[in-house]
């Protein structure tokens, strides 16, 4: 792991490792950790963005990200995530169930990034259900340096702004643009240069400057008071869950 300085020891806030990178993914548990209403006792419109270290061996290097949704009155949440085991059974990538949208991911506990809930959101979930429809990667899929679930993430974020989610430095292959090699940050408060997710550089409010490197993300968040670096993700002040509007 990245070692961390002394004077910012007190501050160091590395993200969670928990069973994903060990043990076996098979009985690792996918139970909801509370970070969700009920949509039974929830009836306006939510939107959630998670975060979780990948299974196994991935876990040490990155983390699966994935958007959830609720409608209004809807009696179940929406989870939409690319997988590559999705795409070698079915031709796509892009995966959407019903599971609970803070369940554990094989074991390794889930960051909620960002959230919108009550007037607004309506709008805000017919654009992610068409961001998810357009996804163009949605018939290829490469762990490094990209496409892969946070490309598809950060594809998705780029049509709802409001959210303002700012993905974790460890999301390897949110960076990845294809062609054109120019984009808006994921948060759409900035923009981004990007090749083929292997050099690049991002400009945001909500994510401050980032490098990437080979995948690696290198980066200072000055309004956070934070750094980013690979494998250790974020250092420095604990990030507050982005809403919608603030």
């Amino acid at each position: 792991m990245w070692l961390v300085p002394p004077f910012l020891f007190g501050l160091a806030h590395l993200d969670r490792v928990e069973s994903g990178p060990i043990g076996d993914w098979r009985t690792a548990s996918r139970a909801p950790v509370g970070l969700a209403p009920d949509p039974k006792t929830t009836p306006e419109p939510v939107v959630q963005v998670y975060a979780a270290r990948a299974v196994r061996w991935r876990g040490y290097f990155g983390v699966h990200t994935w958007v959830a949704v609720k409608p209004r009155d809807a009696a179940d949440f929406t989870v939409y995530e690319v997988n590559g085991w999705r795409l070698r059974r079915t031709g796509s990538a892009v995966n959407v169930d019903h599971r609970s949208p803070d369940s554990r991911w094989f074991g390794s506990r889930p960051d909620l990034l960002a959230e919108a809930r009550g007037d607004g959101a309506d709008e805000l979930i017919l654009r992610i259900e068409q961001a998810v429809a357009d996804y163009p990667y949605a018939d290829t899929y490469r762990v490094w340096p990209g496409p892969n679930s946070n490309t598809f993430v950060a594809h998705v974020l780029r049509a709802a702004p409001e959210l303002r989610a700012d993905l974790p430095a460890t999301a390897i292959g949110k960076d990845y643009l294809g062609t054109p090699f120019a984009a808006k940050s994921p948060s759409g408060t900035g923009g981004q240069l990007n090749l083929f997710g292997a050099l690049g550089v991002l400009a945001g409010v909500e994510e401050g400057v980032e490098v990437n490197v080979l995948g690696a993300t290198f980066g200072i968040d000055p309004l956070d008071l934070a750094l980013k670096l690979p494998l250790a993700g974020r250092v420095g002040w604990p990030k507050a869950t982005a809403e919608a509007g603030e």
